[in-house]
């Protein structure tokens, strides 16, 4: 049964589907972004880092706001901590150590260790990753039990409401022969040199033991060690006046920034660019949008590049030969009645055709025939340059553009291979 199809009706199809298809995109695109949108991660209440960039009652992002909104600069440091000392261009003022749960490696203690003789400061809580070792104390619990009661400290000011501890700081520097055993280890061969000159207590316990004190060193850098974290941590600055006690640990200071240590809070960034590019790709709306977008251009040339049914039925044109072109040239310039000029032309043209060079004046044209009947290797060949020669000089009319043509055919065509029999 034949139907009857109004005309245009192909066109018609075709436009629908280019719109289905944009349309299709443009959802794709709309999905991509609502669906990649960063979310904020929950954090867990069992993580008891101080860091901070967590908010939780645990973390520590409280101090590194109050001390932004205070107008200290501060930054969070994200790499290790082995160009601390060399690196001039990016020295703290003072570096925080929030009892870090990774350890600093041997070299990472040197640099510290440099930094400090160097003028530098550095606040350390808990261990500080090895400092308080590395500096002779060591935050122990109040009593040996593991689960240790908190004992409460006598505060600076009166009024205070501070929160109570269960670490204090213990010396390690007491017995000859702990001192001997712990040099032969690597950490302690990284704090050689770290002697303090003077001491200062900040924060203690009813009985005289400290949990904040503060070592100078010669070179004018300093060492603060605080037993216990809560007091950086944001519970503690919500609940009670630790803020009172932990703000002028960082303003009295070197000049400089105030940098935190999030690298061995376990919040390192990749230092590969491959592979920030692929986390931002899979990540981030714009990154899923342009892979959508990659995507749907690989189907599209993919489906390009088929075709579909028997080959379409052309039009051939077929290029004209050098040769017609000059005789066509020879034909309009006769008409002109420019037979030199014809004569002139038509020999450039076998110049160009066969050198590659430009028009130049009639001596070189005339040098160039005397060089290339040398170079033929027919008679017939050299005969048609001969002929070319006599009509290049001698007077003549609209036949001499004939006769150039002519001999400039039978000169390329002693040039052309000849066709062989099998």
């Amino acid at each position: 049964m034949n139907s009857a199809l109004p005309p245009g009706w192909w066109s018609s199809v075709s436009f629908r589907t280019e719109i289905g298809l944009a349309l299709l995109i443009l959802t794709a695109l709309v999905l991509a972004v609502v669906v990649g949108r960063p979310r904020p991660a929950g954090e867990s209440a069992l993580d008891a880092r101080a860091s901070s960039l967590l908010a939780g009652p645990a973390g520590s992002k409280a101090p590194y706001e109050v001390l932004a909104r205070l107008g200290v600069p501060v930054e969070r440091r994200r790499s290790a901590l082995f160009n601390l000392a060399n690196d001039s261009l990016h020295r703290p003022g003072l570096l925080a150590l929030l009892a870090p749960p990774i350890a600093l490696l041997p070299a990472e203690l040197e640099q510290v260790v440099r930094y400090v003789r160097a003028g530098g400061a550095v606040l350390a809580a808990g261990e500080g990753g090895g400092i308080t070792r590395c500096a002779g104390w060591e935050a122990q619990r109040t009593e040996e039990r593991v689960l240790a009661e908190s004992v409460a400290v006598v505060p600076p000011v009166a009024g205070l409401r501070l929160p109570r501890v269960r670490r204090i700081l213990q010396s390690r520097r007491g017995e000859e022969e702990d001192l001997k055993r712990r040099l032969r280890k690597a950490d302690d061969a990284a704090c050689g040199g770290l002697l303090a000159s003077v001491q200062d207590t900040l924060l203690r316990l009813a009985d005289g033991r400290p949990v904040i004190l503060r070592l100078r060193y010669p070179g004018g850098g300093s060492v603060t060690l605080v037993a216990e974290s809560e007091y950086f941590r944001n519970r503690a600055w919500r609940a009670s006046d630790a803020p009172a006690v932990v703000t002028p640990l960082f303003l009295r200071r070197a000049r400089g920034r105030v940098s935190w240590d999030e690298y061995h809070q376990g919040f390192g960034r990749d230092a590969s660019t491959t592979g920030a590019l692929v986390g931002w790709l899979l990540r981030s709306p714009g990154g899923w949008a342009l892979l959508q977008l990659a995507a749907v251009a690989l189907v599209g040339i993919a489906v390009a590049a088929v075709r579909f049914g028997p080959t379409r039925a052309v039009i051939e044109r077929r290029r004209r030969s050098p040769l017609e072109h000059l005789e066509a040239l020879a034909a309009g310039l006769e008409s002109a009645a420019g037979a030199d000029t014809a004569v002139e032309l038509t020999i450039a043209g076998l110049r160009r055709r066969l050198h590659r060079t430009e028009h130049g004046s009639a001596a070189d044209a005339r040098r160039w025939l005397a060089a290339l009947e040398l170079s033929l290797p027919t008679a017939r060949g050299r005969a048609a340059v001969r002929r070319l020669q006599r009509i290049g000089t001698q007077p003549g009319g609209a036949e001499r553009v004939l006769a150039a043509a002519q001999a400039v055919e039978d000169v390329w065509e002693e040039l052309r291979p000849r066709a062989t029999r099998d």
